[in-house]
């Protein structure tokens, strides 16, 4: 669906030298200076996976997805959508994908939402039949009547990530780029962004890119990750691989009936290690890479009578981080 060969992006910027009047001087000037936005990527994406794409701000991404949608030239690389170049065969390539930037909207600012449709369906040649039945789906799912005649510009941020969507898939792309889709958005709002998103995938089989700084989005729907860092692709695999590469314990919380005999809690070992000991509750860390969890629970068991005990991986956010570091 997705393949990026050697995707180099650079950004040149007039070089502005020492002086009040210099940034003048350079406009006439040879000097620039050159910011290396991606370096060296490759990768590809197969039909229907839902794929995350994470890092630091200044990292890339967004550098990234406008090379792969064709809004942006690469300095050098090749990309090609479903065997198509999104640079030189635009016109067929914007027919196999749908794009969302959540700081931008594609809906026109004072029309009416529906009014926005009918443009884009007009641009995109999509029929009048074809557009009642893809829009009726769109608004069971996302709840669109609410605002159907409401001129884009008065719409909550929330609605208008909503709309932006149906949007996005108005000509029914087979793959939809996703840039920051829930920034700034409310849980309930976010919730209900992710479920759209989920059925897209699963139900209608849409291959997804996804860039965001917000772990729940990568944890709750993403199949595979790709972590960018200075431009450069650092991790691509699942998250649970991402967790055991960076090493961060899991922690575990572990309640005895009648009480426990702790082996010498001073002395942590080089597996687990108490954090604390409240009544008969424990919380526990451990590297479970080293020990398996079925290993660790019947060592726990030798302590006393467990009564409940929970297992939490280590925070994603916290594992991305450690990773760009």
């Amino acid at each position: 669906m997705i393949e990026a060969r050697h995707l180099y992006k650079e950004f040149k910027t007039p070089a502005v030298k020492g002086g009040r009047f210099s940034g003048v001087r350079t406009l006439f000037s040879r000097e620039y200076r050159v910011k290396e936005a991606v370096r060296d990527i490759s990768f590809q994406v197969l039909p229907g996976e839902f794929v995350g794409y994470i890092g630091p701000n200044g990292a890339g991404k967004s550098t990234t997805i406008k090379m792969l949608t064709g809004i942006l030239h690469p300095s050098s690389g090749e990309v090609r959508i479903r065997g198509l170049n999104p640079h030189r065969e635009r016109r067929k390539a914007v027919q196999q994908l749908g794009v969302v930037f959540g700081q931008r909207s594609q809906l026109w600012w004072d029309l009416p939402v529906k009014d926005s449709y009918d443009i884009l369906a007009h641009m995109y040649r999509v029929p009048a039949e074809l557009k009642k039945q893809r829009l009726e789906r769109f608004a069971e799912l996302l709840n669109l009547p609410e605002f159907w005649d409401t001129p884009v510009r008065k719409l909550s941020l929330g609605q208008r990530m909503r709309a932006d969507l149906a949007a996005a898939m108005l000509h029914d792309p087979d793959l939809l780029f996703l840039d920051e889709p829930t920034i700034g958005l409310d849980v309930h709002a976010k919730q209900g962004i992710r479920e759209f998103l989920r059925q897209l995938n699963k139900e209608y089989g849409k291959t997804i890119l996804l860039t965001t700084h917000d772990m729940d989005d990568i944890e709750q729907l993403c199949s595979r990750v790709m972590v960018i860092n200075h431009g450069a692709l650092s991790y691509d695999g699942t998250v649970a691989e991402l967790r055991e590469r960076i090493g961060l314990p899991a922690v575990i919380t572990v309640t005895y009936r009648g009480g426990c005999q702790i082996p010498v809690l001073e002395q942590p070992g080089p597996v687990y290690r108490i954090v604390s000991a409240e009544g008969e509750t424990l919380r526990i860390e451990a590297d479970l890479r080293a020990m398996g969890v079925m290993e660790l629970i019947k060592e726990l068991g030798t302590w006393g009578e467990i009564a409940d005990l929970s297992i939490e991986g280590p925070d994603f956010e916290e594992v991305v981080r450690r990773f760009s570091e």
